[in-house]
């Protein structure tokens, strides 16, 4: 300790003191924090037992029944406080007003803290700034006979009143800590004097032992040492030093300038004393690395010491690893940066550009045409397309980017094509083979200077699947054999990315023609409503989006946009198989909710025959929107099952999201689903869509829907495909992450004047005057051609519902591109066609009306069915 700080027992001994410093204040923290947890569950438990306690006490209900409750309950639960050692106990009624305080002037105003609770039936503590200060207070309800809560009841008492340990405790730490302080610095003492008498205290042995050692290690190190006084003599020279400078055995005390082997340069350098670091000297046939302290830094005798190495044969070693170096650096980034998508072109381009400068002036990547369909190469080297030109000038004369080449035999890329083995050329000049592929064109390349070339080809998995040519110009030497190697190398680690993307365009293009192949190829013609659409696949790999439009009796439409969850081939036939059962459901004329019942039972039938197989994809479910639009009434009924809801742009420009019931998921099964009705104006826009178009790595559900919302609002005008190409180039990035699909609908609503309705009595009587009815409206629109058919379908219909429905019967007819007929009644019995025998009386309306109309059918309403038939109309 008398010496200073910096020796090792003064380390050791702060390093302790630290340590003790901040366990204790550990200690004292933890204590604090202990303290302040123990304080408030202690005051919580006695505020709650003595409310408790004072609640169910005898003789509470009837103070609170008195006329003058404070006077009564005032004295006893001043009694009580007293005697459980709280600070407070308070009577309120149900609004907080106080009946009782410690305070008398506190009484008639109103409780501080949080009632509701109790008011509820439960305990409630809580901490407040009270009256008295800083108070922690429970308060219980007082029930009556019948339970139910009469009056309040809070106890409590200030934090401080509760006893800390902290006061107990922070001196027992203390003066441990000081004890462990007292103890680390007699340890410290014992160090100091257990060093000092190894480090001063040698024997004679001992030191003797310490210079042999010195001796041994300085003469048998590869390096040479000199030491050399302040007058320039030599005092030491090792045996190294000896066969460097080639020194005589009587070197050792005379002076530099004395010795007849060392140069002027090093003689100057030995006598002048500086520093020196790692400076090269030529002595003799030797080239040495020289470094030269002085000796007198830290108090010692004046002089230099002085080292050398021999660096002759690391020049030419240095030079060479240099060069290994830097192309093991070029294949390391080559490795990074080649690769990085599956795509054959850009794979190319960054071989190109990886490889110019570090390793050629100019690169082309040819790529066999079939390779960038995802096919297989041809066996020769025609049809070669130059997908990658890279090089330190624009202005070079090699075929350009995106040309189709075929390369004769005698070139040298035809011939690495057609063996697999790169070529070298160290002199273009005289390949007359190269020559013949174009004479104009490598005449140019020869007197640009453009002098060598290594043709490799791109083979994987032992197809050759194009040539990559490396070039080099006037400014560096020709390529040689190690340089072949190298070029091998860096075309091996871009032949498998670019097999692998030849072999991802194929798998990708095969799953795209598959699932747009289960998607619409044209929209069915309809009257209600005017649709635009886009199907947009991920570059990453299909999915199961998927939209359709199917009509429906009545001049309704059905809209349907779905997404399967997963990508792939599995969810793309999944997708077709659930496309197919919407069209089936649909044809049932299924209300939205009930279709999407039954797809929820599908899609859980296909995920159990997928968990029976050894099939890793599985389908997890798949979310689904169905809508159908009547433009008789102008009424939008929709359900869906997890989709995104859509968009609704009114005529007036604004756009707005309704609020549609969620719905699980389809394949969860178990959860029933709920269906909204909306009543939409004629020209508004409905927008369907999947969740590729608003969500995206970069951006959240909220600020997707806001990006739509901008994209769809203040156009009200503009046809449904120009809206969705302006939401595709408003939310899309270029290449987007997940497939999309988009619908939007320009509602139409059918003219009063082509609907017909009537309420027919349920009296047969009726039937004629129907049909009546009937016949002069056909006349009116201009159809009287078709009264005849038309007289004996509703004659059929209407007497069927008056005969076996109930009521209300309803008729109605619709002019649109059919004629359609509809018999509503209230009855639930479903019509079936049959062929009735000879002998029967009956049976063959149905028939009839099966052969005077186009189709015929039933669905079923919540008051009942509805019976219609279609009709098509004159010159269509």
């Amino acid at each position: 300790m008398r010496k200073n700080t910096r020796s090792v027992a003064g380390q050791i001994f702060l390093l302790q003191v630290a340590l003790v410093v901040l366990l204790v204040a550990f200690a004292v923290f933890s204590l604090v924090l202990q303290s302040q947890r123990h304080t408030n569950a202690e005051a919580k438990r006695r505020s709650i037992a003595v409310a408790q306690t004072f609640a169910h006490s005898p003789g509470v209900l009837s103070a609170l029944q008195a006329p003058d409750p404070a006077k009564v309950l005032q004295p006893l639960t001043e009694a009580g406080r007293k005697s459980a050692g709280v600070d407070f106990v308070v009577v309120m009624d149900t609004k907080g007003i106080r009946y009782t305080h410690p305070l008398p002037d506190r009484i008639g105003k109103r409780f501080v803290g949080k009632i509701e609770p109790s008011l509820a039936g439960k305990v409630y503590t809580e901490s407040v700034h009270g009256p008295l200060g800083e108070e922690v207070q429970a308060t219980v309800p007082i029930r009556n006979t019948q339970g139910h809560v009469m009056a309040l009841v809070s106890a409590g008492l200030k934090v401080k009143n509760v006893t800390s340990l902290v006061d107990r405790q922070i001196p027992i730490i203390l003066t441990a800590g000081a004890g462990a302080l007292g103890a680390a610095t007699a340890a410290t003492v014992m160090v100091g004097r257990r060093l000092r008498r190894q480090t001063h205290s040698l024997a004679p042995n001992e030191m003797t032992r310490m210079y042999e050692h010195h001796d041994a290690v300085l003469h048998s190190v590869r390096e040479g040492v000199l030491i050399v006084n302040d007058e320039g003599r030599l005092l030491l020279v090792n045996d190294e030093a000896r066969r460097l400078l080639e020194l005589p055995p009587d070197a050792e005390g005379k002076h530099v300038s004395q010795i007849p082997t060392l140069g002027p340069e090093m003689v100057s350098l030995l006598s002048s004393g500086r520093e020196a670091t790692d400076e090269v000297h030529l002595a003799g046939p030797r080239l040495l690395v020289v470094n030269q302290r002085p000796t007198d830094c830290d108090g010692g005798p004046k002089g230099t010491v002085v080292t050398l190495r021999d660096s002759t044969e690391l020049r030419a070693v240095s030079g060479k690893a240099e060069t290994t170096g830097e192309r093991l650096k070029l294949l390391y980034d080559a490795g990074l940066g080649i690769g990085t998508t599956l795509d054959a072109i850009q794979t190319a381009d960054e071989l190109a550009r990886i490889a110019v400068p570090r390793f050629a002036d100019f690169v082309t990547v040819d790529l066999a045409d079939a390779v960038l369909h995802g096919e297989e190469p041809a066996t020769t080297a025609k049809g070669m397309r130059r997908v990658a030109v890279c090089g330190i000038r624009d202005d070079q004369p090699l075929y350009e980017k995106g040309r189709l080449i075929d390369f004769l035999p005698s070139t040298p890329q035809a011939r690495g094509y057609g063996t697999g083995r790169s070529e070298l050329v160290a002199d273009l000049s005289t390949a007359t083979g190269w020559h013949l592929q174009d004479p104009e064109r490598t005449e140019q390349i020869v007197d640009y200077g453009i002098h060598s070339l290594i043709a490799a080809p791109i083979q994987a998995r032992g197809v050759v699947l194009g040539m990559v040519n490396f070039w080099r110009s006037k400014e560096h030497d020709p390529f040689d054999q190690e340089e072949l190697s190298l070029a091998e190398e860096l075309v091996a680690r871009a032949a498998v990315s670019i097999d692998n993307a030849r072999r991802y365009t194929r798998e990708h293009a095969l799953a795209v023609t598959l699932q747009r192949s289960l998607l619409p190829r044209g929209l069915p013609e309809q009257s209600a409503v005017d649709v635009g659409y886009r199907y947009l696949p991920a570059q990453s790999g299909v999915s199961g989006d998927w939209f359709d439009v199917i009509p429906l009796p009545g001049s309704r439409v059905a809209l349907v946009v779905g997404d399967v969850v997963g990508h792939g081939l599995h969810a793309a036939a999944t997708m077709g198989r659930l496309r197919t059962a919407v069209h089936n459901f649909s044809t049932l004329d299924m209300p939205p909710d009930e279709l999407l019942s039954h797809l929820d039972d599908l899609v859980g039938r296909i995920d159990q025959d997928e968990a029976c197989t050894d099939s890793p994809a599985a389908v997890v479910g798949a979310t689904c929107l169905y809508a159908i639009y009547d433009p008789a009434t102008r009424r939008c009924t929709m359900a869906r099952a997890g989709h995104l809801a859509p968009a609704l742009v009114h005529p007036d420009g604004n756009v707005t999201f309704p609020d549609l019931p969620p719905g699980p998921p389809l394949g969860l099964g178990g959860m029933p689903f709920q269906a909204a009705e909306l009543d939409i104006a004629e020209g508004s826009q409905l927008v369907l869509y999947t969740d590729g178009l608003i969500e995206d790595r970069t951006r959240d559900l909220d600020e997707g829907m806001e990006l739509l919302r901008k994209a769809l609002a203040g156009h009200p005008e503009r046809a449904p495909e120009e809206s969705c190409q302006a939401v595709l180039e408003s939310l899309l990035p270029e290449r987007p992450t997940d497939d999309v699909a988009l619908l939007i609908a320009r509602t139409h609503a059918l003219p009063p004047d082509r609907i017909a309705e009537w309420d027919v009595p349920p009296d047969p009587a009726a039937v004629a005057g129907v049909r009546a009815a009937a016949t002069d409206k056909l006349d009116e629109w201009g159809l009287s051609e078709l009264g005849f058919s038309m007289e004996l379908v509703l004659s059929e219909l209407v007497t069927n519902a008056v005969r076996y429905g109930c009521a209300p019967i309803h008729m109605r007819l619709i002019c649109d591109r059919t004629l359609i007929c509809e018999v509503a009644d209230g009855s639930s019995t479903s019509p079936h066609l049959r062929y009735a025998a000879t002998t029967d009386e009956g049976g063959r309306g149905l028939f009839l009306v099966s052969q005077l109309t186009e189709r015929w059918g039933t669905r079923y309403t919540p008051q009942g069915k509805v019976i219609w038939a279609e009709q098509a109309l004159p010159n269509h």
